[in-house]
């Protein structure tokens, strides 16, 4: 029997399901984007537990968090209307850049972004993608990363009710409050100083929570991931643990509240 040499942290597992808390970094299958990558979250979960697996959805590869697989192609088909239908809640913790608005409900169509492997006649037509979101904290840093004496970032949790490609990190940038770590969207002096002075080279928006019904049992399955070290330091040194703490206890939904 073959031993996995790098294991995934499981979160739920049982005879239709399984969910683990994906590191960020980490391309949930093969991609002609990152040719050079050898490490994928279905090949090392397959070899970690011994059988196929079938994501449910996915993660950006700079994303971590509650990545959810069925272990049959019919559970696999049953989760994927789940999503097609908006029946499954998903929770992201975010840092973006300046003071946000308490909450927010953004609704911005959203193009396909353009990929340049694939020659199209005419441009794809936008799509709807709503998100909302809810701030949990504020933070100011004495350092001077652009043009202001001293910068400010937020703390809020996001819950999108449609899944376009990159739509929190390109919804946040919409309403100019950027994600951080954002090599794309986002602002790369920011990024550049929470890597090389606060430690946390990467991008800062996790896959905290995905609540759903199980494909068999209808059961309510709610899944929660922690913070890998990198992001949890932050939340400590920025003094936002207490503020985290609560919004869980309280109700991490933020449809309950509006």
């Amino acid at each position: 029997m073959s031993v996995c040499a790098e294991s995934l942290p499981i979160l739920y597992r049982d005879e239709a399901i399984i969910a683990i808390n994906k590191p960020s970094g980490l391309l949930v299958h093969r991609s002609p984007i990152d040719r050079h990558e050898t490490r994928f979250a279905i090949q090392l979960l397959r070899d970690q537990i011994g059988q196929y697996v079938y994501p449910a959805h996915r993660l950006d590869k700079p994303t971590s968090g509650v990545l959810l697989f069925a272990l049959n192609p019919d559970v696999a088909r049953s989760l994927a209307q789940s999503f097609q239908a908006h029946q499954v809640a998903k929770s992201y913790l975010a840092v973006v850049r300046g003071f946000c608005a308490d909450s927010g409900h953004i609704d911005h169509p959203l193009t396909e972004e353009p990929d340049k492997r694939i020659a199209r006649s005419q441009p794809a037509a936008p799509q709807d993608a709503v998100t909302d979101f809810r701030c949990l904290a504020h933070h100011e840093l004495e350092a001077e990363i652009e043009t202001y004496p001293t910068s400010r970032y937020s703390l809020v949790l996001a819950e999108p009710k449609t899944g376009r490609r990159h739509q929190l990190r390109r919804h946040f940038k919409h309403i100019s409050h950027p994600i951080i770590g954002d090599a794309k969207h986002g602002r790369g002096r920011h990024n550049r100083y929470f890597a090389e002075q606060l430690d946390c080279p990467r991008l800062l928006l996790h896959a905290a929570q995905l609540n759903f019904k199980h494909p068999l049992t209808q059961q309510e399955i709610s899944l929660r991931a922690d913070l890998d070290d990198s992001y949890s330091q932050l939340i400590t040194r920025f003094g936002w643990q207490e503020k985290l703490t609560e919004a869980w206890r309280a109700d991490p939904s933020i449809s309950e509240q509006r």
